[in-house]
């Protein structure tokens, strides 16, 4: 028994699993045909075919048809057919005249398409015409033919033909958004206007078709104006309501009050549009029922509530997704801004992406250029062969004892013949006392063989010192190759920083600053990291009140938890009488500092030259350049070093590189000889570090309090050789310290005293006050005095004191404010 009955269970299985594969089979099947029905022979387009050719305004005019037509003929081509017969027997359900009349129009479309197509003049932008000559044309040719073509009929044929030409330039914007696929979810107001056009004249199609006394165009009218109030508000619940009551009236002059209904319903219901699908429809359903009640008889109102309430229905079963789906494409929306953000994102990812290969590939670069195996170097015995082989091609080759030297005694000659080389590698030269007695003994040729190695060992180092100069280059390109990769990975990282989104924290601001009475338009964060804070805010004009540096950056630093300064703004920067402002992470320390300088005999232009200057975020920079000579020559040279070696730091590449390019470009320039001093000194204004790196430059001191602190580097000046190597010196600075920097025509000023570095350590400490310029002129002077008030040669001072730095206005406490979450960066 429990045999038979495990049987009986297993065959129901068995039932039951081939019904259930049968169900997915015919799923499948019912999935298949309804794609193929929906893309390979449009359904979508067909049904808008019937339901145009059968939409009639004014009683007699049929304008939609042939617009909807002439526009598919572009997009849709190989369904052209069907959408004629579609468009033809729309037509035919309300007259034949239309129906002969839409046909005829069509026909004359494709004939002037075909003729502009073999002249490559089909365009879509001619469709407009197209429509408004084919209508007037197949218009009163069928009004002639049927006797009815009189001054009435000519004229209502022409209004049809405008109304053909306006609805053409419509759909020409509409049908695409419907039937073609958008990189960028992102319509316009006009786009979303001629959309509804459609849609509208889609249902106008739909007009007389009734239900147990429920109209269908009233129904799908009210659905299509709660789909859009539920999905971008109330404006657009509004637009959508007149739009869509106007069409609908033309098509039944009765109903003209359905616009003022649909709109007001609209209105209401997207007012409501931040609760539940219930509450949109309830503010529908309230808004409808009001004018209704307004206008309407007692069966006209209990038919409009029905067909409220019917519309109402099919919202509530449209799933969530088609909903999200629209609202992407509505501007203003949460759904638009988080598609605008992915794509956004998107184009971000792509361009890191991008950044990221040409890193690598500059990576790659560097690496084949340093890469020895590409290069095979001649080993010594390998280099002492070829030598030795051009040296005997001009002298043993035509001796009458090469046989017995090379041939009989090869190993023992060129054993001689090997010392002798490496004699003359280690001294230069080789003499007759160089030579190995039996060498001597047995050669008959020795003068021409010294001479011989002597000329062939100096053009031996001339290529030893060109292979060596192309080495040098080629470590130099990839030095400056690996400096652009490391450059371009920095970029990339800080791209993906930005493209965090901060819009939770910037909510969290304005709402902080809005509770503190100031009239913020808007805020965007840039950076949230700690220490690199980058904030702008767009407020109205404050009247000169500086509100920025006053109220807005105390509190953000008390909101923040750290140091925020105005870095730039523009009052009333915009017609709108508004001021945009940046604000960022102030730094811990500030430099003061002040600049003295003369040119040689008191001419105008100074060979020293001298920039300030920022390279990223509380990063400071005091380079002097001293270029060779003096006057223009030299002011032009030391100008250009600085300026070149300005835009490699603000670049972001390395220093020490910075510098080798610029020695590069020096170098290369010119062929004569030029070159310039750099004095370059590097301060974090977060931590007071300071880097110095000088090349030829004189030494720089920093005093602090009595004691005097010199910084010195032993670089060539760059310019002068193609490679340099370059020696960073580091130095933490406190607040109060004097830097002191100076050119050469300051450090040689006393030129009979020996110890230099010694005399202006004394002079320097001598200094009794503490500020920068007045610094700068007392040493100028001091040295101008030494010379009995004459210049010998260009000086220039430059001098910084590092401070701590003080918020010109004291912190805001906010009460009950916001904790700010600052996101975590992943490069």
């Amino acid at each position: 028994m429990a045999n038979q009955a495990s049987a009986k269970w297993t065959g129901k299985m068995r039932v039951s699993d081939s019904i259930q594969q049968a169900g997915q089979q015919m799923g499948e099947k019912g999935k298949w045909w309804i794609t193929s029905v929906a893309t390979r022979w449009g359904a979508l387009h067909l049904l808008m075919g019937l339901l145009l050719g059968r939409a009639v305004i004014l009683q007699e005019l049929s304008p939609f048809a042939v617009p909807f037509f002439a526009v598919m003929y572009f997009l849709k081509k190989n369904r052209l057919l069907l959408i004629m017969f579609s468009v033809v027997a729309g037509s035919a359900m309300q007259s034949t005249g239309i129906a002969a009349s839409n046909f005829t129009a069509m026909a004359l479309i494709v004939v002037m398409l075909s003729i502009l197509e073999r002249r490559k003049k089909s365009d879509l932008h001619y469709a407009p015409l197209l429509s408004f000559l084919a209508v007037l044309l197949a218009s009163n040719t069928v009004d002639y033919f049927a006797g009815h073509l009189g001054l009435y009929a000519a004229f209502m044929n022409v209004v049809e033909a405008v109304l053909s030409l306006i609805l053409a330039h419509i759909f020409v914007h509409a049908i695409p958004i419907l039937t073609m696929r958008r990189n960028a979810n992102h319509l316009r107001t006009e786009e979303i206007i001629c959309l509804i056009i459609l849609l509208a004249s889609v249902m106008t199609g739909t007009a007389g078709w009734i239900v147990q006394d429920i109209a269908v165009d009233n129904v799908l009218a009210r659905y299509l104006v709660l789909l859009f109030a539920a999905v971008g508000g109330g404006t657009v619940g509004a637009a959508v309501g007149v739009v869509t009551g106007l069409v609908l009236s033309l098509a039944n002059v009765q109903a003209v009050y359905q616009i003022s209904l649909l709109a007001f319903s609209g209105l209401l219901a997207g007012l409501l549009r931040e609760g539940n699908k219930l509450i949109i429809a309830a503010g529908l359903l309230m808004g409808s029922s009001i004018l209704t009640l307004y206008v309407g008889e007692h069966r006209e109102i209990l038919q409009s509530t029905l067909e409220t309430f019917i519309a109402v229905m099919l919202f509530l079963f449209t799933p969530r997704s088609v909903m999200n789906e629209i609202a992407t494409f509505i501007p203003g929306t949460e759904e638009n801004e988080s598609s605008q953000q992915q794509y956004l994102r998107k184009v971000r990812d792509v361009t890191v992406d991008r950044i990221e290969q040409f890193s690598r590939l500059f990576t790659k670069l560097s690496d084949t250029f340093v890469n020895p195996h590409l290069v095979e170097e001649a080993s010594e015995e390998m280099q002492v062969d070829a030598f030795l082989a051009e040296v005997t091609r001009h002298t043993c080759d035509r001796c009458w004892k090469r046989e017995q030297c090379w041939t009989r005694n090869f190993e023992g000659t060129y054993e001689f013949m090997s010392d002798m080389v490496h004699v003359m590698k280690r001294e230069g030269e080789v003499t007759v006392n160089d030579m190995p007695k039996e060498f001597l003994r047995k050669c008959v040729r020795q003068e021409r063989v010294m001479q011989g190695m002597e000329r062939e060992f100096v053009r031996w180092q001339n290529q030893l010192y060109l292979k060596q100069q192309i080495a040098d280059s080629r470590r130099l390109v990839a030095e400056q190759l690996a400096g652009v990769s490391r450059v371009m990975h920095n970029f990339a990282g800080e791209l993906q920083k930005e493209g965090i989104h901060l819009h939770l924290q910037e909510q969290q601001i304005l709402q902080a600053l809005d509770g503190m009475g100031l009239s913020v338009r808007d805020v965007d964060i840039l950076n949230l990291e700690e220490g690199k804070v980058d904030i702008e805010i767009v407020q109205p004009y404050c009247q000169g009140r500086d509100e920025c540096s006053k109220l807005i950056a105390p509190l953000l630093t008390d909101i923040l938890g750290e140091k925020v300064t105005v870095k730039e703004k523009g009052c009333q920067a915009f017609a709108d009488g508004s001021c945009k402002m940046c604000l960022g992470s102030a730094q811990e320390f500030e430099l003061l500092t002040g600049v003295a300088g003369a040119a040689k005999g008191g001419q105008l232009l100074s060979g020293d030259c001298f920039k300030i200057m920022e390279f990223g975020p509380g990063k400071m920079a005091l380079a002097m350049s001293d270029g060779m000579g003096n006057g223009e020559r030299a002011y032009r040279e030391s100008s250009a070093t600085l300026e070149l070696l300005q835009q490699l730091l603000e670049s972001g590449m390395e220093e020490a590189l910075s510098i080798k390019s610029v020695n590069t470009v020096l170098s290369l320039r010119s062929p004569d000889e030029i070159f310039a001093t750099v004095d370059l000194a590097l301060i974090d204004l977060h931590n007071a570090k300071a880097k110095f790196i000088k090349t030829g430059s004189t030494p720089s001191f920093i005093k602090r309090g009595d004691q005097v602190i010199p910084i010195s580097a032993n670089n060539l000046p760059i310019g002068i050789i193609d490679d340099i190597d370059v020696d960073i010196v580091s130095q933490q600075l406190k607040p109060g310290d004097l830097l002191i920097m100076i050119t050469d025509g300051i450090y040689e000023a006393a030129r009979t005293v020996e110890n230099k570095n010694l005399w202006m350590k004394r002079k320097i400490s001598e200094l009794k006050t503490n500020d920068p310029q007045e610094v700068a002129d007392c040493l100028l002077e001091l040295v101008i005095r030494h010379h009995y008030g004459e210049i010998h040669d260009d000086m220039t001072v430059m001098v910084a004191r590092v401070d701590r730095y003080t918020l010109p206005w004291a912190t805001i406490p906010v009460p009950n404010a916001p904790h700010i979450d600052r996101p975590r960066y992943v490069s």
